[in-house]
């Protein structure tokens, strides 16, 4: 590109400390410190950052650590950003990683990207988007990242240079401001400039990064009166006197565009650089910006002035023919005008022009009258749908358009929207759509376009989306597919923003009217779902009734009846019937298949299902269930909120299952996710209540305790179901912290909330267990009455998890005479169960119980093996009490194989085949039918196996190799 004399000049007058950082930094990437010496640690990647009002150099010190780096053969990636194009998603993404990839085919870039490709290809301009839900935007940003860091280590070491970070697109820039503190793990330097007191509020996490230079941007400041000087006499000649040198300093403040502008005027006009031509410095420095630069454009000619005027309304990258037709121009007419901006130092550039200073630009664009402005853009916009570029280069355009009622108009902003909203930009989609709002759209178009408008603010600002989505219903709407998705969308955001009661009486007041069988099943589905969420419905038994009746007379045959039977297997867990009905309705649902990223559905149902196996004691298949579930949400991008209820409730499988070390991290990665997407969401609720049973189990309460604390994890309580139930959670951790009166109170509250629902399945929410030891610190027979009654719930559920807990807690609150009986039927249970962690209480309890009634050799076994099943779960605390227990009965914990010979050769025949299969990768349903046994009996080998070996599945094969 071809640049002013001036500003291809490698001289940089006092920039020498920021070259020396550049220089720095570029030796340490590209494997050299400055002395030659290799690097202590690679791979000295990192953040450059530089700050500075408008015309300091920075565009001409990018410039030179641009020609540095490709000296040193790093791989140089460059974008910049323009006052113009802030609106244009990616934009900036596009201009750094798009010449990377775009030359290669399509097969090529499939093999590179991977399942990256249809994720971030829109977003890049690769690609065309597809159809279907579009990647969220932590999902978009994640791809990115990929094809970053990608990029980096194929291409080592890479610089990636930012100019004008102020005006990029807010995509862009809160992707690169999220992916900065990882250049330090990477051979990559980021280098940005900007100016400090423009960089928008979703850049500001640039001003804090901890860059190369410490914590803070390096401030570029004016050149003093001396700099200024050498700046001068290196153009006009050793012969400038100082005073001379010295006024052209006062007069541009020391800013280096302005005195390198000054210093061509003067050379232009040949002026001598001398005292006696001082005076006219002042005047010469004023047409360098401003009005100065106006006046002087104009001097140019009416034809030369319009073409410059295009310009500005385009942007940078201007091609000559496209500012030609916004203009009016014919291309002799508008080839000279470039040549006469050219020669002005307006424009540079050849079959590519651009404004030689951003100044200049801006200056040149707010000299266009407003209706003249209005009117290039709308011109633009009709040249660039000409051009081919398609409504989504348009829109920018027609933002800065008057409404006029004009079709056209709306239909470029919503195929504009439709792009951008799958390419992975909702918010660029949202103004574009509001923009087509206000033109405004035909009558009988209005409803469609407030309900697009409603879906593309969906995950950013629900209550905007509810006030959209009511006002389109309020249209009159002739297209009842179009109808029914708004009543379906309303519901959905009114469900998600903790109004399950409004989502239902929506879905109600449609259910009346609609006279299609299969589109009324659907709402009922949906209905049946957000009340089956409701903590307040008013008839939930009734419902139950209802669900279960229109269930048993469903086949499958699509995805609402198969929603439908897995809201019955939900509602069956709920209510505690037999594990085996809610099995039954649950293998029913996914036998047609129940995918968990549906574009039109939520993910609440197939995850429902997924659940109801854990709870029915089969967490195999949940697990398998949830790993396909994950797949699906890492093929569509969805790394936001969806991901974090996947990893959280897995966590929750893993608690359940007595793998807390594994939990704890899965919970801790969903919590983050959490936050990533936005405080106060309903996944915080489940992350936080499942990391304070996690840490309460690992025996750390005060942290438990912190943890809801710092989260707000109190009442108010959510309006919505939240499993573990958030006001039971709460309670246990009240009784854990000591405060066994307030935990009482709340643990009655939840069962007065839950049973008029006809919700009393222990194994969902074990409130009585809770309630029960609560109680005997200060009632022993009330507390005994409210085990009891949770033991009996627990024998109709009928899983071997949920009676041996029920066994062990009724034991803690039952007369001596009772304990052991109750606590060696618990083991029984609990040794048919996945649930580890539970047996380890069981086990310390009753070896616990036997020292203290005078049986200590048979309490030491029990003790020993409590001891080990809790340090093979996590559970320090317990672990702690096990060997307390020891202590007290005289014996030392023994010493344990956690992966050696002695154990594995303890296995059984049944076991040793059981534990080959599960180290082969086989699930526990597969191993049931190798083995030609019930499931049940394949989960209790392998929970011996894992007791014997202290290990899981990933480590098995390494246990059974010396045999």
């Amino acid at each position: 590109m071809v640049r002013h004399a001036a500003r291809n000049s490698r001289t940089m007058f006092e920039r020498d400390s920021e070259l020396a950082a550049v220089d720095e930094a570029l030796g340490e990437l590209a494997g050299l410190r400055p002395d030659g010496a290799e690097p202590a640690g690679r791979p000295g990647g990192g953040l450059l950052a530089f700050a500075g009002r408008a015309g300091l150099g920075k565009t001409t010190l990018l410039a030179e650590i641009r020609r540095r780096a490709a000296a040193k053969g790093c791989t140089v990636l460059s974008a910049r950003g323009g006052d113009q194009e802030q609106r244009v998603a990616f934009h900036v993404a596009r201009q750094l990683l798009q010449p990377q990839l775009a030359g290669s085919a399509e097969s090529e870039l499939r093999a590179s990207l991977g399942s990256w490709y249809d994720i971030v290809g829109p977003a890049l301009g690769l690609c065309a988007p597809t159809d279907g839900a579009p990647p969220d935007q932590q999902g978009l940003r994640d791809g990115l990242d990929w094809v970053l860091t990608h990029l980096a280590v194929q291409r080592a070491p890479m610089v990636v240079v930012l100019d004008d970070a102020h005006w990029a697109d807010p995509e862009s820039l809160r992707w690169l401001a999220g992916f900065a503190p990882r250049a330090e793990q990477l051979p990559l330097l980021l280098v940005v400039a900007y100016r400090p007191d423009e960089l928008p509020d979703h850049a500001e996490s640039f001003r804090g990064l901890p860059g190369r230079a410490g914590g803070r941007p390096i401030g570029l400041e004016p050149l003093s009166a001396a700099a200024v000087a050498r700046l001068v006499r290196e153009t006009l000649g050793a012969h400038a006197d100082d005073v001379f040198c010295r006024e052209c300093w006062a007069v541009t403040g020391g800013s280096p565009f302005e005195t390198v502008e000054l210093v061509a005027k003067v050379r232009d006009r040949g002026l001598s650089p001398t005292g006696s031509g001082a005076h006219l410095l002042r005047d010469l420095a004023a047409a360098v910006k401003g009005s100065g630069l106006v006046a002087r454009l104009d001097r140019l000619g009416a034809s030369t002035v319009r073409f410059a005027w295009a310009c500005a309304v385009l942007g940078t990258e201007i091609r000559p023919r496209l500012a030609a037709a916004v203009a009016g121009l014919g291309h002799e007419e508008a080839a000279d005008a470039a040549d006469a901006l050219r020669g002005a130092r307006i424009l540079t550039g050849v079959e590519t022009l651009e404004f030689v200073h951003p100044l200049i630009a801006t200056a040149v664009y707010r000299a266009i009258p407003s209706g003249v402005r209005v009117a290039l853009h709308g011109q633009a916009a009709w040249c660039v749908i000409d051009d081919g570029q398609g409504p989504s280069a348009a829109a920018r355009h027609l933002l800065e358009t008057h409404p006029e009622g004009d079709p056209w108009v709306v239909r470029q902003l919503r195929a504009a929207a439709v792009e951008t909203l799958r390419a992975g930009a909702p918010d660029a989609a949202r103004s574009y759509l509001a923009r087509a709002l206000s033109e405004p759209p035909p009558p009988g178009e209005r409803a469609a376009v407030l309900y697009e408008l409603g879906s593309a603010s969906l995950l950013t600002e629900p209550a905007t989306t509810v006030n959209h989505l009511r006002a389109a219903l309020e249209q009159p709407v002739a297209d009842a597919r179009l109808r029914q998705n708004i009543v379906y969308r309303l519901s959905q955001v009114l469900a998600h923003s903790d109004r399950l009661a409004e989502a239902s009486e929506t879905l109600a007041r449609e259910i009346r009217t609609t006279d299609d069988a299969r589109v009324r099943l659907r709402m009922v589905a949906e209905q049946f779902m957000w009340d089956a969420f409701r903590a307040d419905e008013p008839d939930h038994p009734a419902r139950s009734r209802r669900l279960a009746r229109l269930a048993d007379r469903l086949h499958g045959r699509d995805l609402t009846e198969r929603y439908i039977i897995g809201l019955r297997a939900w509602d069956a867990i709920l209510r505690g019937e037999r594990a085996q009905t809610a099995v039954h309705h649950a293998e029913r649902a996914l036998a047609g298949g129940l995918c968990w990223a549906e574009a039109d559905r939520g993910f609440e149902v197939p995850v429902l299902v997924a659940l109801a196996f854990m709870y029915a004691d089969r967490p195999g298949r949940t697990e398998e269930l949830f790993e396909t579930g994950i797949a699906d949400y890492e093929r569509r991008g969805w790394r936001g909120g969806h991901m974090s209820f996947a990893y959280t409730l897995l966590a929750y499988v893993r608690y359940r299952r007595g793998r807390l070390a594994e939990a704890e991290d899965f919970v801790r990665d969903g919590l983050r996710l959490a936050e990533r997407v936005g405080p106060g969401t309903p996944a915080h609720w489940y992350a936080v209540g499942i990391l304070v049973e996690v840490l309460l189990a690992r025996g750390r309460v005060d942290e438990a305790a912190r943890t809801a604390d710092d989260y707000g994890f109190a009442k108010p309580f959510p309006s919505a179901v939240v499993f573990p139930d958030v006001q039971t959670v709460y309670g246990e951790l009240l009784l854990a912290r000591g405060r066994s009166e307030e935990a009482a109170a709340e643990l009655a509250a939840a069962g007065r909330r839950l049973d008029p629902r006809g919700i009393r399945n222990p194994a969902w929410c074990p409130w009585q267990l809770h309630l029960a030891r609560a109680e005997s610190r200060h009632d022993p027979e009330r507390a005994a009455a409210t085990a009891l009654e949770a033991l009996a719930r627990a024998r109709q559920f009928g899983t071997p998890s949920a009676v041996g807990q029920a066994l062990r807690t009724a034991a803690e609150v039952s007369p001596g005479a009772l304990r052991v009986e109750y606590l060696e039927e618990s083991v029984a249970h609990l040794e048919r169960s996945p649930a580890a962690y539970e047996l380890a209480r069981a086990l310390v309890a009753l070896g616990t119980e036997l020292r203290r009634t005078g049986r200590p050799a048979d309490a030491a076994e029990h003790l020993h093996r409590g001891l080990d099943t809790a340090l093979q779960c996590g559970a320090d605390g317990l672990a702690e009490a096990a060997r307390a227990e020891l202590a007290a009965a005289g014996l030392r914990p023994r010493r344990t194989h956690p992966t050696g010979t002695d154990t594995v050769h303890t296995l059984t025949a049944r076991e040793r085949a059981a534990a080959d299969l599960a180290a082969r990768g086989r699930t526990e349903p597969e191993i049931a039918r190798e083995l030609g046994v019930e499931e049940a009996e394949a989960v209790r080998l392998l929970s011996a196996v894992y007791r014997k070996i202290g290990t899981e599945s990933t480590g098995l094969a390494a246990a059974l190799q010396p045999t």
